[in-house]
């Protein structure tokens, strides 16, 4: 009698639950933040429409503007929210200096 060898199948990969963390949400718009020249010329709101899958220690998202046609591929550590939270300091001195509200 012979007998047929089942394929085995791949172990399950490992989940690791120090992975780290999407901060941002699809359709959540944001600014990218630091100093070099690239940036500079990048300057603006972008919403955030997609996320990437983790390579390496950082979430990668892919954003776009409204004043461009293509969009960017941004690393988590690059962005910051685009605007300042109700109630917060930089709301209320915006509104002191501008006398909105």
């Amino acid at each position: 009698m012979t007998t047929t060898a089942r394929p085995r199948r791949p172990a399950p990969r490992p989940v690791s639950h120090d992975a780290p963390a999407y901060l941002f949400k699809v359709g959540q718009d944001v600014r990218l933040n630091g100093g070099s020249m690239e940036r500079l010329h990048a300057a603006g709101i972008y919403r955030i429409t997609g996320r990437l899958p983790i390579e390496g220690d950082t979430p990668k998202y892919r954003i776009r503007s409204e004043d461009e046609r293509h969009e960017r591929v941004a690393s988590q550590d690059t962005l910051v929210p685009a605007g300042p939270a109700s109630g917060s300091a930089d709301s209320s001195l915006l509104e002191r200096t501008f006398r909105h509200g």
